[in-house]
């Protein structure tokens, strides 16, 4: 076979045959990966980005040469049209016109498109935030971006909270934000637009976002173009909202240094020592977690059904102490007939009207304290709820006082209604057709219209106004009806929870301590420990955040983003009580340890987001979990936000004695033991806190700070390998590992090393290596990639490198050069993790 059969050959890819070649072509020269690498990456991410690309024109950035290094990023180009010649025919293509021409466009619609770019070295794929229809027309944009820039002195830990920030507003107005790390600096943030809005709607939207990010947090973000205003601050990119503009597509590679991808993130991951992430470490989320952008590419593989909106309303009732209907399974939209609607009169601490109109499989929900207007001059407000089941439209009952909204229920009016308008979080009208006598009537029309946030109102009211018809004055069941209710409820126990205790030795809802948002931590680098008077160090635990109310030998369980999880963790709910206070708020951490009783976030993942008791208690016998507390703003009826750390942790030791709800250690003053115990136990890192500082409710305060591990590891050279570009003539990476039962003659493989070596010490290990080859390897199980141009040598020199990790094969992930340990032998390496 000659050379050039050699780097050529015909792959099937989903039933498309397809020429690829020079597959040990090294496109990241600092890593060695070669072409062949990211063809396979792109055919194993084909499943999860191709619905993410699907309609869209792509644009590709291409480094046929590959990436370069820093100081030479090699030769990279955009490429728009496409080739006149070279396309396969199954390629689709679409036109569009510039202003210089018109181009071709190639659109993804399979996994063989993508290899096939990945053939031509297009190592990015670029795309908008719209996409053509079937006959090539331009569409609306069906998603809005925000990209996060960080200028010179900040990184990813401010782009989070700048991210933090944006969800909250964007929330606000019916809009979910995906985070993505873009893999070279900053962060994406996506959300799903239904395609009413036009590009510069979309634009409208990001700018005035920005702006008003700006507005509020001056110090930390700047929404103008010039990048002299940058310096220390996150850039808001709202621009790429326009309809001539593309973004790197998620899970697209980048060309950088590194074979990084744009990754879509957890929120939670925002909370933490947020990194941008490898093909590699890519491939393994999508395995594991799937695809956490599916909200945006529905019918891509590996999505979760959709979100459960009755999760919330099942995390607030116990269908063993409430007669209210409570579904074990999410909800089905149905198919056929009218949309009902239901308006019930709530006698709970105060009497409302619950209005509730079908949607989309449930009963969403507003409370009406006055219920519907009865002219068209006067507008009632309506506060917004979590949705009811669909079963709730014909339930009527009593509610036990000791249960979310205890009291009587009685249906005010039901029926049918026609639907003129839904702008989801924005705006509703509809027809209602009411069938009770003194109820709405028929044709009244009503319009529901979003205020929240306005003027500082809260962000679930909205004004409920009269359109036409006209509906009947409510009158309030009197005492008599409600005794009349409960009478035939004791005769009806779907209407009531029976229960063997008295209704005076029912436990009223307890007053818990005004809720706060946590404090965060910092991440940097110019802190000065030398004072070890000044500082406490604590582990860092990697789980999810924890707010625990406590009162009245209640608890109630918050994440950080203000979400009641008390269902989620059951055992945590339970032990909380057995602390001994009148009331407290107490921070935390609920984390799953591993077989070695590490913290494992991915264990965790079991626990997170379930709706259902049924999944709970399953998920409880498979993974237990615990609650490490490490702060108390609250206590005893009284805010300790202004004490000192050293006074709240001196609480702290009074209240956790152990079990389920854990103290962990402090190491008051001594940085040097706190790391050697975060290390030894296989810890993220620390999280240093000044002994005199206050709690800052909701602030990235720099009186807490994260310090994070880095791991090491002697070990044994056995190989090199030439470099590339700049490094042509000297050494590119050593391929390195660890002796076998204590023979150095044979070394377990690790990893490859090209990080790290100053050019000097390049050139002088080139020499001391062409003295030390032998013809044969003493390294074990090297990939072929790796050692098809290895130069074997003498296994008797011993360095220390730095990683990130080790991956599930026992190689080094990430490994940095350190230096030469001269006073090593090579049978004194060993694994040091």
């Amino acid at each position: 076979m000659t050379p050039a059969a050699e780097q050529s050959q015909t792959v099937s890819v989903s039933g498309r045959l397809l020429k690829i070649s020079n597959l040990d072509k090294v496109l990241y020269p600092q890593t060695g990966t070669t072409k062949g690498e990211v063809i396979a990456y792109y055919s194993a991410i084909a499943p999860y980005m191709v619905p993410h690309l699907s309609g869209r024109p792509v644009t590709r950035k291409r480094w046929v040469h590959g990436v370069g290094t820093e100081s030479d990023p090699g030769s990279v180009f955009f490429q728009k049209n496409l080739p006149p010649a070279g396309v396969p025919d199954w390629v689709p293509r679409r036109q569009i016109e510039h202003r210089g021409g018109t181009n071709d466009y190639p659109v993804v619609e399979e996994p063989a498109t993508l290899v096939w770019l990945a053939q031509l070295a297009a190592l990015e794929i670029h795309v908008p935030q719209w996409r053509f229809d079937s006959d090539g027309t331009p569409l609306n944009p069906d998603r809005l971006v925000l990209d996060l820039d960080p200028g010179p002195g900040v990184g990813l830990p401010e782009c989070s909270q700048v991210a933090l920030w944006a969800r909250e507003i964007l929330e606000d107005i019916g809009l979910e934000l995906f985070p993505v790390t873009s893999g070279s600096k900053g962060i994406h943030l996506y959300a799903h637009l239904d395609g009413s809005y036009t590009s510069a709607d979309a634009s409208k939207i990001a700018k005035e976002l920005a702006e008003t990010l700006q507005r509020e947090h001056p110090d930390l973000v700047v929404a103008e173009m010039a990048k002299a205003q940058r310096t220390g601050k996150v850039f808001i990119d709202w621009s790429q909202n326009n309809g001539n503009k593309t973004t790197i597509s998620p899970y697209s590679l980048r060309g950088r240094m590194r074979p990084m991808v744009a990754v879509p993130r957890t929120w939670d991951e925002l909370d933490e020592d947020l990194e941008h992430l490898d093909l590699d470490q890519a491939l393994r989320r999508v395995e594991d977690f799937g695809d956490l952008l599916w909200p945006l590419a529905p019918g891509g593989p590996s999505s979760p059904a959709a979100p459960d909106r009755l999760s919330r309303y099942r995390s607030m009732r116990d269908p063993q102490k409430t007669p209210e209907p409570v579904p074990t399974t999410p909800p089905t939209p149905r198919s056929d007939g009218a949309p009902t609607f239901v308006i019930q009169e709530h006698h709970a601490r105060r009497l409302h009207y619950d209005f509730r109109l079908e949607h989309d499989g449930v009963l969403v929900s507003w409370a009406v304290p006055k219920g519907v207007p009865v002219d068209t001059r006067t507008n009632h407000l309506a506060v917004q709820t979590e949705d009811h089941p669909i079963e709730y439209g014909s339930f009527s009952g009593v509610i036990p006082h000791a249960e979310y909204g205890g009291g009587e229920v009685i249906i005010f009016d039901s029926g049918t209604y026609e639907l003129e308008k839904w702008r989801d979080g924005r705006e509703v009208i509809a027809i209602l057709n009411g069938t009770k006598p003194g109820g709405v009537g028929s044709g009244c029309k009503i319009a529901l219209i979003h205020t929240g946030g306005r003027g500082g109102q809260p962000e679930n009211h909205w004004l409920m106004h009269l359109m036409a018809g006209s509906p009947a004055e409510p009158k309030p069941a009197t005492d008599e009806e409600l005794r009349a209710l409960h009478e035939q409820a004791e005769r009806d126990e779907s209407m009531v929870w029976h229960s063997d205790r008295k209704d005076d030795q029912i436990a009223q809802e307890p007053d818990f301590p005004p809720e706060i948002k946590p404090m965060l931590a910092s991440t940097t680098d110019s802190i000065d420990f030398t004072d070890p008077a000044e500082w406490a160090y604590e582990m860092k635990w990697d789980g999810v955040r924890a707010i625990c109310y406590l009162a009245a030998g209640r608890a109630k369980i918050m994440s950080r983003r203000g979400l009641d999880v008390t269902a989620n963790y059951p055992e945590i709910a339970d032990a909380l009580p057995g602390i001994d206070v009148q009331d407290a708020i107490l921070d935390g951490e609920i984390v799953a340890l591993d077989e070695n009783g590490r913290p494992s976030f991915s264990r965790l993942q079991n626990r997170i987001n379930l709706s259902s008791p049924a999944d709970v208690a399953r998920a409880r016998r498979q993974t237990a979990v615990q609650l490490v507390v490490f702060d108390v703003p609250y206590l005893n009826g009284k805010s300790l936000v202004k004490h000192s750390y050293d006074d709240r942790r001196a609480e702290l030791e009074k209240l956790i004695t152990g079990g389920r709800i854990q103290l962990p250690p402090s190491f008051e003053g001594d940085l040097e033991a706190a790391e050697i115990a975060s290390k030894s136990l296989g810890m993220e890192g620390l999280v240093a806190k000044r002994r005199g500082s206050t709690y800052q409710p909701g602030s990235r305060a720099r009186t807490w700070i994260k310090i994070k591990n880095f791991r090491t590891q002697e070990v044994v050279i056995g190989a090199w390998r030439p470099g590339n570009g700049r490094r042509a003539t000297t050494v590119g990476s050593v391929l390195v590992g660890i002796p076998i039962d204590g023979d150095h003659h044979r070394l377990r493989y690790i990893g490859r090393v090209g990080s790290g070596f100053s050019d000097a010490e390049l050139e002088r290990i080139t020499e001391l290596f062409a003295s030390m080859e032998q013809p044969e390897p003493t390294l074990v199980d090297v990939p072929r990639l790796d050692a098809r141009d290895a130069h074997w040598i003498e296994p008797e020199l011993v360095g220390e490198v730095t990683y990130a990790e080790w991956t599930d094969d026992g190689r080094m992930r990430f490994p940095v050069w350190r230096g030469f340990r001269p006073d090593k032998s090579p049978e004194d390496v060993v694994v040091e993790d």
